[in-house]
């Protein structure tokens, strides 16, 4: 793969999933803007070490105008958006009778509305060029149900939506839209559900169990394996794979 000359806007990007996914872009050569809440600085190093340019951006992701003024300051740094990884999410667990009103809705703001806002603002640009890749992440979730995850499983199921009508959309086009969703991944939220369920100091029980609910593989999805998979996504190779909500999940969807 070889993207010098584009730019990647990577949102929820300072560690994690995001992180992993513009990381591996970089080792491509693009260039990154970088967005989340997390260490920026050490994220912003880590990826121009590859020898490419990166900028961070603190835009809240669940406000409309500070996703504005993320997309502008991507086009004024670097003539705007070739890549979008739409990966920023927050999730919160209760029963939909008891789920606080206040976190349904910043769920679905981060995890969905996001991702609509961003898209149409990197839209004019990418159809003047007529070349751009959009990369929703969403989730196993986005597939499939889980008890307690209204909100999460909500949001999850429109990206999807949102992924499918955009790439209808640009179908003609060389602009492709695609989904990634990942199992469990071991992240700091996973890692807090391993701590919760671990008695007598046995995490390894632990994180086997959690595994074994869901995910065969009985093996977490690493953020390298995602950014992999991105940059596929991103090649000639894919330009007719349009509108796919592409599971990587240790065949927790194969059951």
């Amino acid at each position: 793969m070889n993207l010098q000359g584009k730019v990647a806007l990577v949102t929820g990007s300072t560690s994690g999933i995001g992180l992993g996914i513009a990381l591996k872009l970089a080792e491509a050569g693009a260039d990154l803007v970088l967005n989340g809440f997390g260490d920026s600085d050490t994220a912003v190093a880590a990826v121009r070490a590859h020898g490419v340019r990166a900028e961070h951006h603190p835009a809240d992701m669940s406000k409309p105008e500070e996703i504005e003024a993320l997309m502008h300051f991507a086009a004024s740094t670097f003539a705007g958006v070739d890549i979008l990884v739409n990966n920023a999410g927050i999730q919160h667990v209760a029963p939909v009778e008891d789920f606080p009103v206040e976190r349904w809705d910043a769920i679905i703001a981060i995890n969905l509305s996001a991702a609509f806002h961003t898209t149409r603002l990197a839209m004019p640009s990418m159809r003047a060029r007529n070349w751009g890749r959009i990369i929703n992440i969403a989730s196993a979730h986005g597939l499939a149900a889980s008890a307690g995850k209204s909100a999460y499983v909500a949001a999850k199921h429109g990206l999807i939506g949102l992924t499918k009508s955009v790439a209808l959309e640009t179908a003609t086009t060389g602009i492709t839209c695609n989904a990634i969703c990942p199992g469990w991944v071991l992240t700091p939220l996973v890692q807090k559900q391993i701590d919760d369920r671990t008695v007598d100091g046995d995490s390894a029980r632990a994180r086997e169990e959690l595994l074994g609910e869901k995910q065969p593989s009985l093996d977490f999805v690493t953020p390298e394996q995602l950014g992999e998979l991105a940059l596929f996504l991103c090649s000639d190779a894919a330009i007719q794979v349009r509108g796919a909500a592409w599971n990587m999940d240790g065949g927790w969807l194969a059951r």
